[in-house]
């Protein structure tokens, strides 16, 4: 069983003009095969045409698509028992 990680690189607030990107980052301290998952309030996200969900090694990466007002609200990001938020 692997140990858990850890987020070393916590989520910043992002301000976006409606039909801009908004893009959020975190980092763990480890590369892990352990469910990341993004959420916008708490609907979890999906990668899709609207939402882009990457991962290099440890930082992770969620791209809202040409936000708009329906975006505004807290973005989750969550790994294991550990939480950040914008």
């Amino acid at each position: 069983k692997e140990p858990a990680a850890a987020i070393v690189e916590t989520l910043k607030d992002v301000s976006a003009h409606e039909g801009e990107d908004a893009v959020f980052e975190c980092r763990l301290s480890r590369e892990t095969t352990q469910d990341a998952q993004w959420f916008l309030g708490d609907v979890p996200l999906q990668s899709n045409e609207m939402n882009e969900i990457r991962v290099q090694g440890t930082r992770h990466s969620l791209v809202l698509r040409k936000v708009t007002l329906e975006d505004c609200g807290s973005i989750s990001f969550k790994v294991g028992q550990h939480t950040s938020t914008a």
